[in-house]
């Protein structure tokens, strides 16, 4: 699958125009965590600037940055590739995902954000809905991304959103192909207008319910995964 395939239509619609370096990366991260790139499989930076029709430049920088946030891995005089976690790993993910996440949903909600902010949350939650529609899994993880940085980001903690960004990538990389084919994303990508109904009611216990629930979705599956219960 080439790694820019189906991004377009709904990308465009939902999220501000990215220059080249910005498009790439948002493109291969979206690949890396949808499972178009595939773990411990080498990926060479003219390659995938093939793809793109650019020069392997701003791929391999792109790559570069993907490598700071643990998604890839270099593999010298090759490229990258990319990691593969074990459950431990992914356990401990989620583990800080809860104890940052959770809270500070619930305190903004608690804290009150006015509507117009919240409002402009509305059409990325409309996008990842659609994207799941569409079975757009770069257009979804892009756009979803997108929508829980800026939530996060109405706590007023620009560090916090970051952390989340790398966290949120790195444990992406596994369920959200499987959530897909279980008919499970549709689902999902409703209670991000959920979530937002909630903080804008200021209701925090339902809101802090919610966004547990939803980091659960993605656990869940790795976790059945080890279950050998039929």
């Amino acid at each position: 699958m080439a790694v820019s395939e189906g991004v377009a239509p709904v990308l465009a619609a939902y999220l501000p125009r990215r220059n080249m370096r910005e498009e790439i990366i948002e493109t291969l991260r979206g690949a890396v965590i949808s499972g178009g790139l595939k773990p411990n499989e080498v990926y060479s930076a003219p390659i995938l600037a093939e793809q793109f029709g650019v020069s392997a430049t701003p791929v391999r920088e792109a790559m570069i940055d993907l490598a700071k946030e643990g998604l890839v891995e270099s593999v010298r005089n090759k490229g990258f590739r990319v990691k593969e976690l074990s459950d431990q790993e992914l356990d401990n993910l989620t583990e800080l995902r809860l104890l940052i996440e959770v809270p500070t949903v619930r305190r903004i909600a608690e804290l009150g954000v006015s509507a117009e902010r919240l409002e402009t949350l509305r059409p990325l939650a409309l996008g990842i809905e659609k994207a799941a529609l569409a079975g757009d899994l770069i257009a979804h993880v892009t756009i979803d991304m997108d929508f829980h940085s800026g939530l996060l980001s109405l706590a007023g903690n620009p560090q916090l959103v970051e952390t989340v960004r790398s966290l949120r990538a790195r444990s992406r990389i596994y369920g959200l192909k499987t959530l897909a084919e279980r008919g499970e994303l549709i689902p999902s990508s409703h209670e991000h207008a959920e979530l937002l109904d909630l903080i804008e009611a200021g209701n925090a216990v339902d809101a802090e319910d919610l966004m547990r629930r939803h980091i659960g979705h993605v656990r869940g599956i790795w976790a059945d995964k080890n279950d050998p219960t039929p």
